[in-house]
């Protein structure tokens, strides 16, 4: 049970939930590549870990893009010898309810949230198969289990994380494949948020929110098990709940 020198690619990594990961995985050994569109960020996150001890590189990442992300996911393969672990985060939540018809958000969240965990996949698979070995630690959300008003489509997006990671998992018997599904978490997904009556609805969620180590805790726990264990499933939401 242990996650030094395993190599952790890692999607949304410049703030929340994807940052929180990989201060936890760096500080346990894991090397690090972190993926994002702001550089910026990761840069200063990537020296920061560096500094403490850490090892972790970054590489600028649109997970909508195709070819962008079999570059990063070439360019961890590069800097490491192999690939032991994809944590599929990055994804965006601009809620908002039907009637407000806000079409292109809900093409983006479809972009982000169901073809970016796809475009890891097609990159990853075929190299952890090559190698034997591999895990899929796609972040879906308490909203892939319930729908509120305004949720829908962001719900819908997230559900289908979950049955593209039971598919998955099914037809690879060397493959570990982990959804994990958090409750309200302190991070920028309401910043995406343009619709006046959802952005207020979900600052009532907020004032509950766990912390973003709470769910780095969570792929911890499912990476660091044996080879031959396969967490399937972890659900981690505040003790009081407003879901």
């Amino acid at each position: 049970m242990d996650i030094t020198g395993k190599v952790i690619a890692i999607t949304g990594a410049s703030s929340g939930i994807g940052e929180g990961a990989a201060r936890l995985l760096a500080a346990r050994g894991a090397h690090l590549m972190l993926g994002a569109r702001r550089t910026d960020r990761l840069e200063a996150l990537v020296a920061e870990l560096v500094a403490a001890g850490g090892t972790a590189q970054f590489r600028a990442l649109d997970v909508t893009d195709k070819a962008d992300f079999e570059a990063f996911v070439a360019a961890t393969e590069q800097a490491y010898g192999r690939i032991d672990v994809l944590v599929n985060n990055a994804g965006i939540m601009p809620l908002s309810p039907f009637t407000a018809l806000k079409v292109t958000e809900w093409d983006h969240m479809i972009d982000v949230n169901i073809r970016g965990v796809l475009h890891g996949i097609a990159a990853a698979l075929p190299r952890m198969k090559a190698q034997g070995s591999g895990h899929f630690v796609n972040i879906s959300s308490i909203g892939g289990y319930r729908v509120w008003p305004a949720c829908g489509v962001y719900s819908a997006t997230k559900y289908a994380v979950r049955a593209i990671s039971d598919g998955l998992r099914m037809e690879n018997d060397d493959i570990r494949v982990t959804i994990v599904s958090p409750g309200v978490v302190e991070s920028e997904l309401a910043s995406t948020i343009t619709d006046p009556g959802s952005a207020a609805a979900m600052e009532e969620f907020r004032s509950i929110a766990l912390t973003p180590d709470a769910i780095a805790r969570a792929i911890a726990y499912a990476v660091e098990q044996p080879g031959d264990v396969d967490v399937n499933e972890l659900i981690v939401r505040p003790i009081r709940s407003m879901e």
